[in-house]
């Protein structure tokens, strides 16, 4: 099947007419500056998909759900509290349909692979499954149905506070001693499709002690390692009574933190640990819709960015699916604290939006494990810009991706992942059997 562009980001920059010569879900040529042939798909614009580098997607069904004041002092931790309510009423049917919807709107948005941060292994009871890996492969059945790649991250989750504390009742069905984990992430790598990358997430300082991390940290393999990691200031201030240091300091000093790592939010962190997170090649993973919705804080950015360090972008609870939208409100972040505009701008690229969407590209690709960009031998993932969108009129090369990121309202057209057309008009071609199966979930849970 060969696709022809009016305008391409390719990896080394815009190019003009361009066809792509796709065969067995990969890019096979790149050919710029070519008229279309009569065979050829004929589009508007073409840009690298965009990796989701951390999603909770069980948590779409709470979506909006959440948003009433339930006590003054209301916070992540309250919001927490409802969160693990509604987990125990999820089997692995309502696990499976709530995660292909959200898998397609992800698709929508012009996300083209996931990083699934996946804890929800057991019975709400604690009990385990006859497959212990039950709840993974609904993931990947998930996935699988909405055609989006995916990294799967399954959880550690052992203890319910620093130090090995005990875990509540509402986090039965999260936990695993070593052991036992073990044998669920080879049991999940099984259910992965041939371009299914699977890694390990300890969840969090929390929720693991220091001698079960360094044991886990080989099962990884070469494979992804993610972690939360001072995400709220009551972790911070846990975390120093606990050790006498805070979070990121605590594993950079104790871990061999390096690229295949990805923390995730490190929303609190002093000068020190920003840049020994970007000295060690990990990626920051940020979720901005999310930090915003549960009052988590700003990351600096700029700080990081001007370092070196390399950032991706997230829908973590999936309170909202939308990937301009994790990087507008990024941006936007860093000019209400620096009381500044184009904060995130570089010298080399100075479109904000465009030098935000190359960096969580590229971050998010080294985060999941992966290749990404248009280029041959790349996984033939390709979002379209809407040629019907007024808000493209008389833009070309990096002022299109400013405008998608900062102005657009309906600015994607089609989505490929793996060669296949998933998204055509802005909708998933699948939407209608995901959102009936989604809407059926959902009665059930909130009968």
């Amino acid at each position: 099947m060969d696709l022809w562009f009016e305008s391409a980001l390719l990896e080394d920059g815009w190019a003009d007419r361009v066809r792509f010569r796709l065969a067995d879900g990969r890019i096979e040529a790149v050919e710029p500056g070519v008229e279309p042939d009569a065979g050829d798909e004929r589009h508007f614009v073409a840009l690298p998909g965009l990796p989701n580098l951390h999603s909770h997607a069980f948590q779409r069904a709470m979506a909006g759900l959440a948003e009433v004041r339930g006590r003054a002092d209301d916070d992540f931790w309250s919001w927490r509290e409802l969160m693990y309510r509604f987990v125990g009423r999820i089997g692995p049917e309502e696990c499976e349909a709530v995660a292909a919807q959200a898998y397609a709107e992800m698709l929508e948005a012009g996300f083209t692979r996931v990083g699934e941060f996946h804890y929800l292994h057991h019975a709400p009871d604690g009990s385990r499954y006859d497959d212990v890996a039950e709840m993974s492969g609904r993931i990947v059945a998930a996935a699988e149905s909405a055609g989006i790649g995916l990294t799967l991250l399954p959880v550690f989750y052992a203890h319910g506070g620093f130090g090995g504390q005990p875990a509540g009742a509402a986090q039965a069905r999260f936990l695993n001693d070593v052991e036992g984990f073990a044998g669920l992430v080879e049991r999940a790598k099984a259910q992965l499709p041939p371009d299914g990358v699977i890694g390990i997430a300890p969840h969090s300082l929390r929720a693991v002690t220091p001698q079960e991390l360094r044991v886990l940290l080989p099962i990884a393999d070469r494979g992804p390692v993610h972690i939360h990691i001072a995400e709220q200031m009551k972790e911070v201030v846990d975390c120093l009574a606990w050790s006498g240091k805070r979070p990121v300091r605590w594993l950079l000093d104790e871990m061999p933190v390096d690229r295949r790592w990805t923390l995730v939010h490190a929303t609190h962190v002093e000068a020190d640990e920003v840049a020994g997170i970007a000295a060690s090649g990990a990626v920051a993973g940020l979720c901005p819709i999310t930090e915003a919705n549960l009052g988590d804080g700003l990351f600096p950015a700029a700080k990081f960015m001007a370092q070196g360090g390399m950032i991706g972008v997230g829908s973590d609870s999936n309170v909202r699916i939308d990937a301009a939208e994790e990087l507008r409100l990024l941006e936007y972040g860093q000019r209400l604290t620096r009381r500044a505009r184009n904060v995130l701008a570089g010298e080399d690229r100075p479109a904000t939006g465009a030098r935000l969407f190359d960096a969580a590209v590229k971050g998010g690709a080294r985060s999941l494990g992966v290749e990404t960009g248009l280029a041959a031998g790349r996984p033939a993932d390709i979002v379209s810009l809407n040629r019907d969108d007024p808000t493209y009129a008389e833009r070309k090369g990096d002022a299109l991706v400013d405008s998608w990121v900062f102005a657009s309202r309906a600015g994607i057209d089609c989505v490929w992942r793996g060669g296949v057309k998933r998204v055509e008009g802005g909708r998933h071609r699948r939407r209608a059997a995901i959102e009936a199966r989604y809407r059926t979930a959902l009665a059930r849970l909130m009968a």
